[in-house]
């Protein structure tokens, strides 16, 4: 499939996880890309690496802007960077507070507001293949143990692709975001590392989801790449759960 030919994307936190399977498969399925992360290394074969940190508002405008110069235009961005946090909220103090919130949050809102601008051109020469696409998580719609502070900024991505769906659509941008259950990526591996029993903790998250298994990052980054596409030029203010389940049902006990 060829559906993102002649288009440009960036991606952001797109050097490792979910990021960095998104940023292949917009490349594989015909778009130009570029990646953004702290650290690019891990950037796909193919895409464009540049190096920023979300939390700069001038870093990221840089980056952005370089973005679509090198590529030409810009049509899709992918707010994918990211942190977690573990702990209820007696664990988490202010600063760590602030530096989440700074992440997960304000960082998908330097990206926009640097990119709005570049997609605002591109809508108007190729209408319906504008759109801006959040990693969220589905913390932002289930109370999960432990995910007190992640819940919250997770919560807060949900409103802000609401209103920004809003905002936007008369200009010709959709916005939309992937609801992620327990995916099973780098920050996982480095969570599963910490525990006193690995394989108890890996079988405890591959439990709680109805699939019996976390997702992986290709299959979130399939939702991302779905609601991206021009072909989902229908779409916004969508929330889209790939959480094998977690979500929506409401299995009885095994027997």
């Amino acid at each position: 499939m060829t559906d993102f030919d002649g288009l440009a994307a960036l991606v952001t936190g797109g050097a490792s996880g979910i990021g960095a399977a998104t940023a292949a498969l917009l490349h594989e399925r015909g778009a130009r890309v570029a990646v953004v992360d702290r650290d690019p290394a891990g950037a796909p074969p193919g895409t464009l690496a540049l190096t920023a940190d979300v939390t700069s508002a001038a870093a990221v405008r840089a980056a952005v802007d370089e973005a679509a110069a090198e590529l030409g235009a810009l049509h899709t961005l992918v707010g994918n960077a990211g942190i977690g946090a573990i702990g209820t909220v007696e664990d988490n103090d202010d600063e760590e507070w602030r530096h989440v919130l700074d992440v997960n949050l304000l960082g998908l809102v330097r990206t926009a507001r640097a990119a709005l601008p570049h997609l605002r051109r591109a809508a108007r020469d190729r209408p319906g293949a504008v759109s801006i696409t959040h990693t969220c998580s589905i913390a932002a719609t289930a109370g999960l143990p432990q995910r007190a502070l992640y819940g919250a900024s997770k919560g807060a991505v949900l409103s802000l692709t609401l209103a920004m769906a809003a905002d936007h659509v008369r200009e010709g941008i959709r916005v939309n975001c992937v609801n992620p259950g327990t995916a099973d990526t780098p920050w996982i591996g480095r969570l599963l590392a910490r525990a006193d029993d690995p394989a108890a903790e890996r079988a405890a998250l591959d439990a709680r989801q109805p699939m019996g298994r976390m997702v992986t990052a290709g299959e979130v980054a399939a939702a991302i790449v779905s609601l991206a596409s021009p072909a989902a030029a229908g779409i916004t203010g969508a929330a889209l759960a790939v959480d094998g389940g977690m979500q929506g049902l409401r299995l009885r006990p095994a027997t």
